[in-house]
């Protein structure tokens, strides 16, 4: 983050204050009486937020949105980072079930291993948002709402940008997330979608670096000295990608065409300057904003899930970013807008 957007970033939320709440939705061209009907809290709410892990810029970005949101709409955010660990984020969440909230908000690290402790929750009538991966199928929990981007679009995107740039044949890399993240999952089968349709391509590797980038870099390491020739490379993230890319510069191999998925502001500032090729925006701040708003609807408003309330499945797909977008989508995650 730069000091410019630090600043910006800062003022916002100085200005969402309980007091200069107003104010901030005036700001943005929401007014008061709107600001009332969208449903903001006359008593303080307590919510309780879990993400895969605050290591990953998508997830830290998707807390900073969450209390930026949560003091719009007066709900107290309190956190349940995940640390990109399975075990861990399963303490985390026995810990978040053994106390009152009024909603809860979650980002499972793997499907099914949060699946008791949510469901301790959803028993004691507390309404459960879940965020951009599945905790558990939906039709075996009784989740309030899931608010998760088309992985799958997102993946094949992403790739067949890749594919137009090297000209629809060469050698690729894919570097996946953590298996049992459903999210990496509908990626994965976005870049075979388009594989499969481009025989000249072929996959040279596809192992998981469960986003983290040290294991990327170890990763891109080994691919380098063994692959005298990668044409492009797809990562799940563009955590992954930017640190697999400075694996790939002090090698003196920049000029792998390399794509990512999040576009967050490092990644944004890359495919500007030329670094990454593209990304295609997960937007953390829509998806964990959304979960404030939903939580609130449905403690202050009474809303169901289903007809006549909030869908089962909420879809919050971004675009496809390349340079000729990115400010534009820059300029909306500092105001926690996508």
């Amino acid at each position: 983050m730069t000091d410019r957007e630090g600043t910006t970033r800062r003022g916002f939320l100085a200005g969402a204050s309980m007091g200069g709440a107003a104010a901030l939705l005036g700001g943005l061209g929401i007014s008061e009486a709107l600001a009332a009907a969208a449903g903001r809290s006359e008593k303080p709410l307590k919510a309780a937020f879990s993400n895969a892990g605050l290591q990953a810029t998508w997830c830290a970005q998707g807390k900073q949105a969450a209390e930026y949101w949560g003091k719009l709409f007066n709900v107290e955010v309190t956190w349940f980072d995940g640390e990109l660990d399975a075990v861990k984020q399963r303490a985390a969440i026995d810990n978040m079930a053994s106390q009152k909230w009024d909603f809860v908000a979650i980002q499972a690290f793997g499907i099914g291993t949060l699946t008791q402790p949510v469901k301790k929750m959803i028993d004691a009538g507390i309404p459960v948002i879940d965020m951009d991966t599945l905790i558990a199928p939906l039709d075996q929990i009784e989740i309030h709402s899931f608010l998760a981007p088309d992985n799958e679009f997102m993946g094949a995107s992403v790739t067949q940008a890749l594919v137009q740039a090297i000209g629809g044949k060469g050698k690729i890399i894919m570097t996946q997330g953590a298996l049992g993240h459903t999210g990496a999952q509908g990626r994965a089968r976005g870049f075979e979608s388009i594989i499969k349709q481009h025989p000249d391509i072929e996959v040279l590797d596809n192992q998981p670096a469960d986003w983290d980038v040290t294991k990327a870099a170890r990763l891109w390491e080994t691919y380098l000295t063994k692959y005298p020739k990668i044409d492009a490379a797809y990562f799940h993230n563009d955590d992954m990608a930017l640190a697999a890319y400075n694996v790939m510069k002090a090698h003196n191999r920049t000029d792998i065409k390399i794509g990512g998925c999040d576009a967050m502001p490092p990644a944004l500032a890359a495919v500007a300057e030329g670094r990454m090729y593209a990304t295609v925006r997960n937007p953390s701040c829509r998806i964990h904003g959304g979960a404030i708003v939903a939580g609130v609807a449905a403690v202050t408003g009474g809303e169901k899930t289903g007809e006549g309330g909030i869908p089962k499945n909420v879809v919050t797909d971004g675009p496809v970013v390349t340079k000729a977008n990115a400010a534009g989508m820059l300029w909306m995650e500092d105001h926690f807008l996508i």
